[in-house]
């Protein structure tokens, strides 16, 4: 039998196993979270606080739902939560990840009344090809929000190599094909190989994506990135939901204080003292505006069978500049301010043509990667 359904109703203080049939509490603004945890300090957490906050702000009513089975969750699974929470009087539903895609298409199409927000998404049609790829009549009823990963992985990578770091990991989610993750991971690099060529020196990175399909923390994911912090990796760029979880632990078994980390999606200092910077991206801000929108009648003129590709040009990519999560001692917030700015006027612009399949070594062994030796640990 399938695992229930869990929906936790904010605003109402109250929370409630939900499963095919029963009755639950109703809400006109609903978030369907993907594979991982909702407090997983990254993309589920942050567009849940954004549709939290716009919420509680404007006095709406508001729930979230996480399909059932969890990180073994199905498209029917998904359909489900979806389904559920039209049942329960939902008017717009917002949703991240890459995964919901199938899912979010088949509700959308059967539901035209209601809106659908894609975050790290794209624009969904009625129709898609053999492959699955998009190429119909774009659903007017679906919004997508994409951001621009490859400018926050760029100063991530440059600013970690201007601190000093010379020995670098990553380990990514998706199993090298989802598009945020893939554009981090290249955005990081070119980081770090122009500010190796910028110090005259050249720097070491391994890249994995095993164990991060489900972009759950894993005893095995634990395991690896301990050997790596073991072998003499000195910072690790952790993309991938609760993912974050296991390299912390690693870091802090191996060496105290010693080992850091890069976080994604949102600000993780907060996770680990280890954690010295986080790549993020506008989840909370971008999910506020839409709802906005959305409420505001403008859902024809700016939303519907659109997508907003968000950067450092609206404020939507960037590194946390706060007193507290500003944990570099050599590289400085005016050299930050310095590399914002000139990605945000396109002085610098980091590439974002990443592969369909970044698991694999030929993407890694490009000739624009000088100064970086990257190994590919699959």
């Amino acid at each position: 039998m399938k695992k229930s359904i869990l929906m936790l109703v904010a605003g109402l203080a109250s929370v409630a196993l939900v499963g095919c049939g029963q009755k639950s509490s109703e809400a006109e603004i609903a978030v369907v979270t993907d594979v991982g945890q909702l407090r997983d300090g990254g993309f589920n957490q942050g567009t849940y606080e954004g549709a939290k906050e716009y919420a509680e702000a404007n006095k709406k009513s508001f729930t979230y739902y996480a399909p059932a089975n969890g990180a073994n969750a199905s498209d029917a699974d998904r359909i489900e939560a979806r389904q559920l929470a039209i049942k329960n009087k939902a008017k717009i539903i917002v949703a991240p990840g890459f995964l919901q895609a199938a899912a979010r298409r088949t509700v959308a199409k059967e539901n035209p009344e209601v809106k659908f927000v894609f975050v790290d998404g794209w624009t969904l049609t009625d129709s898609t090809d053999a492959n699955g790829n998009d190429n119909g009549k774009a659903l007017n009823n679906v919004t997508a929000i994409s951001y621009k990963e490859q400018e926050s992985g760029y100063r991530a990578g440059y600013a970690v190599v201007k601190a000093g770091y010379t020995k670098l990991g990553g380990t990514f989610g998706g199993a090298g094909s989802n598009p945020a993750c893939n554009r981090y991971a290249y955005g990081f690099a070119q980081g770090a190989n122009d500010a190796a060529k910028a110090r005259n020196k050249n720097v070491e990175r391994k890249v994995s994506y095993r164990y991060g399909s489900s972009f759950n923390a894993s005893s095995e994911l634990k395991t690896q990135r301990t050997g790596w912090y073991t072998s003499g990796t000195e910072i690790i760029f952790s993309c991938g939901g609760s993912m974050v979880q296991s390299v912390v632990a690693a870091s802090q078994e191996v060496g105290g204080d010693t080992k850091k980390i890069v976080g994604v999606d949102v600000d993780q200092h907060a996770l680990s003292e280890n954690v010295i910077t986080s790549a993020q991206k506008g989840l909370a801000v971008s999910v506020k505006l839409a709802l906005g929108e959305y409420y505001g009648n403008e859902w024809d003129s700016k939303l519907g069978g659109k997508t907003q590709n968000l950067g450092a040009a609206e404020d939507a990519t960037g590194l946390p500049t706060n007193d507290d999560a500003w944990r570099f001692k050599t590289f400085t917030k005016a050299e930050y301010n310095t590399l914002f700015d000139s990605i945000k006027k396109g002085t610098v612009t980091p590439r974002s043509d990443v592969a369909g399949d970044c698991n694999v070594e030929s993407f890694w062994s490009q000739d624009i990667f000088s100064n970086i030796s990257i190994t590919l640990d699959k």
